[in-house]
């Protein structure tokens, strides 16, 4: 693929993307229908859909960045977008979008915006985890070239570890999810403000790169 056909994908993703309040509205105003984003608009996904606001909400509420992330971010010299592909009814973006958009708030040469994956799906397929569509999926660009400097998700690499052998026990997935969510819990939004500390280093230096060719 060209630079040019790069750019022009990603600025058409960019265009029809979201602010972080816009989707949340979007995901408020579905619930209000009792409906959540997708295709499948079945009760069990609704609720999904309704638990996982209630995350977000307390998460918004509770969730303060550490000092040496926030001093990090602060530093940028580089603009970039976080380009977030989510649904509302996922149990991981609930968990790890509301730590994001605190962190990028932190610095204005961080914009965040979002997309739904279901109705990108060929964004989506570039980003695959393991061959899976798994989300939140967050993919760092440089603010001026568009180009891809970096990408994250769906999940801290020790939560992904930790879902990884659950699967290899073959235990069923509702369960897997369940104790993934109370693997949040004890972890206290720790593991991804320390992945956070690192990504920006390197995406920032990837940014540098970018622009230089």
């Amino acid at each position: 693929m060209s630079v040019t056909k790069k750019l022009t994908s990603m600025k058409e993703y960019l265009e029809k993307s979201m602010t972080y309040a816009e989707y949340i509205k979007l995901i408020d105003d579905l619930l209000l229908d009792g409906k959540t984003t997708g295709s499948n608009q079945s009760e069990a996904m609704f609720n999904y859909g309704k638990l996982n606001r209630q995350r977000i909400h307390r998460l918004e509420k509770s969730v303060e960045i550490r000092t040496a992330l926030v001093e990090k971010t602060q530093k940028l010299n580089r603009s970039m977008i976080w380009l977030i592909i989510t649904e509302g009814w996922c149990g991981d973006a609930a968990q790890n979008i509301p730590i994001i958009e605190k962190i990028a708030a932190q610095s204005d040469k961080i914009e965040t915006r979002y997309v739904l994956r279901d109705e990108n799906l060929e964004l989506m397929d570039a980003f695959l985890t393991g061959g899976a569509r798994s989300i939140p999926k967050l993919i760092a660009l440089d603010a001026e070239t568009l180009e891809t400097i970096g990408s994250w998700g769906p999940r801290p690499a020790a939560a992904m570890k930790y879902f990884n052998e659950m699967k290899a026990q073959k235990m069923e997935k509702p369960l897997m999810m369940e104790k993934v969510q109370r693997w949040y819990l004890q972890d206290k939004e720790n593991a991804i403000q320390t992945e956070f500390e690192n990504l920006i280093d390197v995406w920032e230096g990837q940014a540098r790169n970018s622009a230089a060719h």
